[in-house]
């Protein structure tokens, strides 16, 4: 069984920042450092930074007053950053730049006195986070059908954000939809959504097309790695999404001799390599890196860390 590998896969700049966002302030505070949400999806991330001192909770009040706290790479509203002032909370953001420029788009639409529209999952903490970054009403949208559920009338000022971890293709359908009943309606090209989701897309789709299966290795809560089990399928190649070696199913290896491998943006490369040496010592073959972007990308730490980072 030969194993095909994608270019680029695992981890982005954001979540390489948050993980680092975590570690540096346990460096420089000590344990016990708080955590609203999971800093990335993937659990075993978390679990390697709980034990190191990290406490993830998913309630500010389960939060010491006064505590330091760091914010997931997912962002959050500003309730949860004012409710964290009023606790004299000591907050480090550990939110992707490029979820924080999401922000920074929907305040100035809101600004300029656009509805808001949000492309996106519900429930997803970057949704939530994003919708909370104004204080005005913004409606959340899925698919192409929820275009067809929406009312505005046809003189009103449109504008739409979308999430980061979106299925490119997917979304572009949803814009050309929100495009074709509202011709006036402004937003982000599809492209400017997020350099590790569209390079992680694109890599994966170009591999899909050469195996015979495909394994995303990423945990079951991560969007950006759904997506990317949905991106291999489009087209017919089967795909299925595996938090490690032991979720692989051998029923789906009769009869395959090319397996594509990718991992989503928050998927550590040791569960990669876990999963190669698993498979390889059921079938031993090639191992072929396939050719890709190489991602050059970095993002700045938090002044407070700064000087621990360097």
């Amino acid at each position: 069984m030969d194993i095909l590998l994608s270019q680029p896969r695992g981890f982005c700049a954001g979540v390489t920042r948050a993980i680092d966002i975590v570690e540096l302030t346990l460096e420089r505070y000590g344990a016990p450092v708080y955590v609203f949400h999971e800093i990335v999806h993937n659990q075993c991330v978390v679990n390697d930074l709980r034990q190191r001192g990290a406490v993830f909770v998913n309630h500010l009040h389960d939060i010491p007053a006064g505590a330091v706290t760091v914010f997931s790479a997912h962002g959050v509203s500003r309730a949860v950053m004012n409710e964290a002032q009023e606790r004299h909370l000591e907050a480090i953001d550990a939110t992707c730049p490029l979820v924080t420029k999401v922000h920074h788009q929907a305040q100035r639409f809101a600004r300029q006195g656009y509805q808001l529209i949000m492309i996106g999952h519900a429930g997803h903490e970057e949704v939530v986070g994003t919708m909370g970054s104004v204080s005005v009403p913004v409606t959340l949208i899925s698919d192409v059908k929820d275009v067809e559920t929406l009312n505005f009338p046809a003189t009103t000022a449109l504008a739409y954000v979308t999430q980061t971890t979106l299925s490119l293709d997917d979304t572009q359908e949803v814009i050309a939809a929100l495009q074709y009943r509202f011709p006036h309606i402004v937003g982000p090209a599809v492209d400017d959504i997020c350099y590790a989701t569209q390079n992680r897309q694109t890599a994966v789709k170009r591999m899909a097309s050469q195996v015979d299966l495909v394994l995303i290795v990423g945990a079951r809560n991560s969007s950006n790695s759904n997506r990317l089990r949905e991106v291999a399928q489009r087209d017919g190649t089967p795909a299925y999404l595996v938090q490690d070696e032991h979720d692989i199913d051998l029923a789906w290896l009769k009869g395959v001799s090319r397996v594509g491998i990718s991992s989503g943006a928050s998927t550590p490369e040791v569960l990669v390599q876990a999963v190669i040496r698993f498979l390889h010592a059921l079938h031993p073959g090639a191992l072929v890196q396939l050719p890709g972007i190489e991602e050059r990308v970095m993002f700045r730490i938090p002044s407070a860390l700064a000087p621990l980072a360097a």
